[in-house]
């Protein structure tokens, strides 16, 4: 069986003079993205706040254009570039378009991302001191999920300051409350002096969902989360194959290979896991196919361990039982003490 995803149809010569600007020209397809979410989500959203221009009809059109078209792949572009500098050296002052400029549009304030997941996630590893590990939590209720939630949301970007200051990370402090403020006093503004309705559509309620998106996405990934070796990546993370998202989301479900070697690029993973299977079968690594993270997530929150079961891939050897399984799977989604 193979997991390699379709990523993208071969170089054009657009493609090629694209690369020019960026260090690595298999990332054209992030300059591409970024270009059309320029020219489309953004003078959509500014049409928005032209004086009788907003009625919720348009508001709705808007939402659905922005989520069909690029919201998923556009938090996946942001991470990749998070993690990899998309543009080259002098062209460096244009890695701030991203998160700056787009990132508002699409509920990811200014520097937070990247403050919360290359300064502490990764640092942390989904282990105590991780502001978003899941550990403490029975990964398979409801209830522990939306106090995770409704934790980060409502205390999530003080406790990040928190960590950076302990953690002696000033500059990276500085860039995340400096991106916030920026973020708080442009949608001040605008809603006392222009309109609050579009605020409320543009940033607002992305804010809110794209932060519930990245929450259930991160249960998900580490859902399943070894009590005997909870720092072993292989052991506090899975891997999803097979599905739509890795094709649309630059293989962002190869999760446990981004955690091993979070430098690694994207287009390699899929050939990095098949390298690689012995090792994952040997960790006892939870891979699943044909579901994504949400999928994952979904199924965790109605208890359907069954689906999870059934989707769980055998990487070597005979196939266990399906009760056999379905314990394994459980024991795995119990709280563990920080």
């Amino acid at each position: 069986m193979q997991s390699i995803e379709t990523l993208a149809p071969p170089p054009t010569k657009t493609d090629a003079w694209l690369a020019r600007f960026i260090n690595d020209p298999r990332d054209v397809p992030f300059l591409r993205l970024s270009i059309m979410t320029t020219l489309v989500t953004v003078p959509f959203a500014i049409a928005l706040f032209v004086p009788h221009v907003f009625s919720w009809p348009l508001a709705a059109v808007y939402t659905l254009t922005n989520a069909a078209l690029f919201l998923d792949r556009f938090i996946l572009m942001l991470h990749n570039t998070s993690h990899r500098p998309l543009y080259r050296r002098r062209y460096r002052w244009m890695n701030h378009w991203i998160p700056w400029v787009l990132g508002p549009f699409f509920g990811e304030t200014p520097e937070t991302y990247y403050a919360h997941h290359i300064g502490m996630h990764h640092a942390e590893n989904n282990l105590a001191d991780d502001l978003s590990s899941t550990m403490r939590y029975r990964r398979d209720s409801i209830g522990g999920f939306l106090h995770y939630y409704f934790s980060f949301l409502g205390t999530g970007l003080v406790s990040l300051a928190a960590y950076l200051r302990r953690k002696k990370r000033t500059r990276l402090h500085a860039k995340m409350v400096a991106g916030e403020l920026s973020f708080l006093a442009l949608a001040a503004a605008l809603a006392v002096f222009v309109d609050w309705r579009p605020v409320v559509v543009v940033f607002l309620a992305p804010l809110v969902i794209v932060r519930f998106l990245m929450m259930a996405g991160n249960w998900g990934q580490h859902a399943f989360v070894s009590a005997d070796d909870p720092a072993n990546n292989y052991r506090n993370s899975i891997t999803v194959i097979r599905c739509r998202y890795n094709e649309r989301c630059f293989n962002d479900g190869y999760h446990i290979g981004h955690h091993v070697n979070a430098g690694r690029h994207w287009s390699e993973m899929p050939s990095d896991f098949e390298a690689n299977r012995a090792e994952y079968a040997r960790q006892g690594a939870f891979v699943f196919e044909g579901i994504d993270f949400f999928g994952v997530w979904a199924r965790l929150m109605i208890r359907n361990y069954d689906s999870l079961a059934r989707h769980l891939v055998t990487l070597e050897g005979e196939r266990p039982a399906h009760e056999e399984l379905v314990a394994t799977l459980k024991s795995r989604t119990r709280p563990i003490p920080g």
